[in-house]
């Protein structure tokens, strides 16, 4: 498939890897050749980092846009869906006692008292 889009001539290729699609290549840094002191590409064009308290300002506006697009469920579905979850946890609480019991039996039968 790579062959037919060489082939093709029209000079996109796609990324073979994650790390080629930010433009870093997985095998170009070889092992041990001693660039550490050198930022990644990625970090390079990052601003520096604002204070706490404007983050903290801007964590919590971000907060609450998101829970402005929340789809928050009517008094109908909120019953509804309570009353669904009460039910399951019952009857896996029944099932989990029931086991129990069973397993209960089993062991002493097999063990005796």
């Amino acid at each position: 498939m790579t062959d037919e889009r060489e082939a093709s001539g029209d000079g996109r290729e796609r990324p073979d890897s994650a790390a080629d699609r930010r433009g870093r290549r997985a095998g170009s840094t070889p092992a041990g050749d001693g660039d550490k002191g050198r930022a990644t590409a990625v970090r390079d064009g990052r601003p520096e980092k604002a204070s706490l308290p404007s983050r903290l300002i801007r964590f919590l506006r971000e907060v609450i846009a998101e829970l402005r697009k929340v789809i928050w469920p009517t008094r109908k579905q909120l019953i509804t869906y309570t009353i669904v979850v009460l039910v399951f946890v019952s009857f896996m609480v029944a099932f989990v006692a029931l086991l129990d019991l069973v397993f209960a039996q089993g062991v002493t039968y097999l063990f005796g008292t």
